[in-house]
């Protein structure tokens, strides 16, 4: 989509942005992919956005499908960490159904196993974090479309 260069205290970063949606935004930053929640000031509306329409396949019995990338959901919400953390254990895998209130991942915070459970209900279009990885405060962990 569009590439920027940024310089904060004196460090360079390569910005690109993938795909931008009413609440988040695929970005690569130094060649890394993540998926960033967009906050608007008070007062101002959120952009109208028409998503790309995709055809996803489901996934069949005999397959496993693998985590996609970040940049791969070109729709959808992200179920964002509440602190920040380590990953223990996913629950769910991409194509599996959830509702709101189902327990889909495990983290480790503070010393203590947290459960994190959906606030959403819907598939599961990517899972955008792996087991042992240390996760921010508000980072996007699996998208939900």
């Amino acid at each position: 989509m569009k590439k920027y260069s940024l310089h904060i205290n004196d460090k360079k970063y390569e910005v690109e942005v993938k795909d931008f949606g009413v609440t988040t935004a695929t970005v690569v930053v130094n060649g890394k992919a993540t998926t960033v929640q967009i906050e608007y000031p008070e007062g101002e509306d959120a952009p109208i956005i028409i998503p790309k329409v995709t055809r996803k396949t489901a996934p069949t019995a005999n397959s496993i499908p693998a985590p996609m990338p970040a940049a791969a959901a070109t729709m959808g919400d992200a179920i964002v960490a509440p602190m920040p953390g380590l990953i223990l254990k996913m629950l769910v895998r991409v194509g599996d159904i959830v509702k709101a209130g189902d327990k889909v991942a495990v983290m480790e915070a503070m010393k203590m196993e947290n459960d994190i459970n959906s606030t959403l209900s819907g598939k599961v279009l990517s899972i955008d974090v792996s087991e042992g990885d240390n996760v921010q405060e508000k980072q996007a962990l699996i998208v939900i479309g």
